[in-house]
């Protein structure tokens, strides 16, 4: 923000409350609390419109700061800091900082701001995070039923690569639902049943009530989470396509990024324009190492890890992946990384290496080409569905079941 500040106002955000302080360069202090609810967030609005601050300053609490910024960001500048950051300042390990700290901060021009992205970016990018998490619940579900299985000593990973595949489920649903050998064989695809014999040796044996149950559960949550994820996945890809359909093509050119990934990183970078270079987006996104000076010494530690846990966590899969694509340029620098750092630490050389390579592609509108004549296949056209519109109706009904299953957790815990 350019020219002098001589009004600023500090946000101490709550779950249920905000704590807001205005400052001016006279010294004159003004302190208020808001319930954070609509009333309360208009009843604040119209204060600090009144007040006529140069600009609004708060840190980046969760989301609870979402709803207050989309009020005011059309009145005036408002600056969302990074929590850390502003912490630094003073010297709280703990303690949140109040309002009138970040005011302080904010008047003498001392908060660096957060990039904060488009609303409709923000709803693309929590597809993306809802669907990480439900997958990370179904590979915890397939995980309890493999638990299951070895318990009974049923170990059909002995003859199937992926016992969740059409194959697996069909064996585990005949177990489950106390289906004969003959029958669950039956319903194998041809290639699986000429491993009858092994399939045969595997299953002669009775699994008890309790295992059957809670398996039968497993396969239930998997299939159901299945569907929900194709869900999100549709949205995602919807809104990837509609919006980023050039962003996804190059990403898609560099070994190692498919659909989701490339999506997943188009919605946690945003804009690759916002950084002056591929460096300054790998420090972005925490997988620079922490550097200290000593008596001329340059001494470095283990990565940041600061900016997008998601992004990270996606790079770090995209760099195995391409540290096993064969004729890559990629994987003969993960091989000479690996001589001299060992494995892990060369997947996170790569992961910036690559993280500086696609900021490079999309700056530059240039597509990936490998030196070594490697080609990948060409990019998937995905049909784009129309996405469901919920009305006003649907969405107190649905708000209404998230409260009443809510009320039903809280009755069974107590």
């Amino acid at each position: 923000m350019e020219g002098e500040i001589n009004k600023a106002c500090g946000l101490d955000i709550h779950k249920h409350f905000v704590i807001v302080t205005i400052l001016s360069r006279s010294g004159e202090k003004q302190l208020q609390r808001f319930d954070r609810d609509d009333d309360g967030i208009l009843n604040l609005k119209n204060w600090v419109t009144s007040e006529e601050c140069d600009v609004v300053a708060c840190e980046s609490t969760s989301d609870f700061w979402v709803p207050i910024y989309e009020s005011l960001i059309d009145h005036l500048p408002v600056i969302v800091g990074n929590a850390r950051d502003m912490k630094a300042f003073t010297h709280k390990k703990t303690d949140k900082i109040d309002s009138e700290v970040i005011a302080q901060l904010a008047l003498n021009k001392m908060i660096q701001p957060s990039r904060v992205f488009p609303k409709k970016h923000r709803e693309f990018r929590s597809y993306v995070r809802l669907r990480l998490t439900l997958v990370r619940k179904r590979t915890d579900i397939k995980n309890e039923a493999h638990a299951i299985l070895s318990s009974e000593m049923l170990h059909l990973g002995d003859v199937l690569t992926d016992i969740f595949g059409k194959n697996g489920r069909a064996i585990l649903s005949g177990i489950s639902s106390g289906k004969n050998i003959d029958q669950i064989i039956e319903s194998l695809s041809p290639n699986v049943r000429k491993k009858a014999g092994q399939i045969r040796e595997i299953l002669n044996r009775e699994i008890s009530q309790s295992a059957a149950i809670r398996l039968q559960m497993c396969l239930n949550i998997i299939k159901h989470l299945d569907e929900e994820i194709e869900i999100l996945e549709r949205e995602i890809f919807n809104y990837a396509y509609r919006n980023h359909k050039h962003e996804m093509e190059i990403l898609m050119s560099v070994p190692g990024i498919g659909e989701l990934s490339a999506a997943t990183l188009i919605a946690e970078i945003g804009n690759f324009k916002d950084f002056s270079s591929g460096d300054k987006l790998a420090s972005w996104l925490g997988i620079v190492p922490n550097v200290y000076q000593s008596a001329d010494k340059y001494h470095n530690g283990r990565i940041t890890k600061r900016g997008s846990k998601v992004a990270r966590w996606i790079l770090t899969q995209i760099a195995q992946a391409a540290s096993r694509k064969k004729n890559s340029r990629l994987k003969e620098f993960f091989n000479r990384k690996k001589k001299s750092i060992g494995y892990a630490k060369a997947i996170i050389a790569l992961a910036r290496k690559i993280a500086t390579i696609i900021w490079h592609l999309i700056t530059s509108d240039e597509m990936y080409e490998d030196e070594t004549g490697y080609e990948k296949g060409e990019v998937q056209k995905r049909k784009i569905v129309e996405t469901e519109i919920f009305s006003v109706d649907e969405r107190i009904k649905i708000i209404s079941g998230i409260f009443a299953i809510m009320g039903k957790e809280d009755r069974e815990s107590t």
